[in-house]
């Protein structure tokens, strides 16, 4: 899977990608990013890309031109991993499995509320481009120019859809097989309790000795699992 990010800001994602779980993957190659910065994509020498808004208020607009450029960048070059995947795997990803058209991605505050669940259904896309805005908002003619899904990851404004792009990918990576080290260790596909415990099985504390739930020492599965779901409630 691809991630193919249309920011003006690629290293705002170096210290999480370049970490953990998420740098592994990479390094493994089981999902790659690829960036596609909007003011490569202007002729200005000063690479500006934003003007004022019509209609008058405040804060700039990022221009439509080079965002739809960069966009058609990212779906040339999925094409192009397309077909060179083609030719080096005859058992290359039915569609059946994966869908080999990218999905395209607006970050916005007034968007469709991002859940886990969403994050299972992109998962199913080969390419997936996340488009991040900053200042006042991108040009609202990109998203005519290109079937969009305008998205958001929470009832709250941010600075830039960076924030929210790594959210995402954390999200949407994890449903990739091979990125966790047991793909039966997600969560979300077994019985899990919001709380964990570990040795040692005694803790103390401000007085208090602080204990493991006998349940979990019990060795009875069934016991087990139904504690975890009434904590899950």
């Amino acid at each position: 899977m691809t991630f193919h990010l249309i920011t003006l800001f690629p290293h705002a994602f170096d210290s999480y990608l370049g970490e953990s779980i998420l740098k592994r993957a990479i390094e493994d190659k089981k999902i790659a990013v690829k960036f596609y910065n909007p003011r490569d994509f202007v002729e200005d020498k000063h690479r500006r890309i934003d003007r004022a808004p019509y209609g008058g208020g405040p804060g700039m607009v990022i221009q439509a031109e080079p965002v739809i450029k960069a966009v058609e960048a990212a779906l040339k070059s999925s094409k192009l991993e397309a077909r060179s995947s083609k030719k080096k795997s005859k058992n290359f990803l039915k569609p059946s499995a994966y869908s080999l058209v990218p999905k395209i991605v607006w970050l916005s505050p007034s968007g469709k509320q991002f859940t886990n669940e969403t994050g299972v259904k992109y998962a199913k896309h080969k390419d997936i481009i996340i488009i991040c805005g900053r200042y006042e908002g991108i040009d609202a003619r990109v998203k005519k120019a290109f079937k969009v899904e305008e998205v958001s990851v929470g009832p709250f404004v941010l600075t830039g859809g960076e924030l929210p792009a790594m959210l995402m990918i954390d999200v949407i990576a994890r449903q990739v097989e091979g990125v966790l080290g047991d793909f039966n260790s997600r969560e979300e596909s077994r019985i899990a309790s919001p709380d964990v415990y570990t040795r040692p099985e005694v803790i103390e504390y401000n007085g208090k000795k602080l204990r493991v739930p006998k349940v979990l020492l019990s060795g009875h599965l069934a016991n087990i699992n139904e504690w975890k779901l009434k904590r899950k409630k």
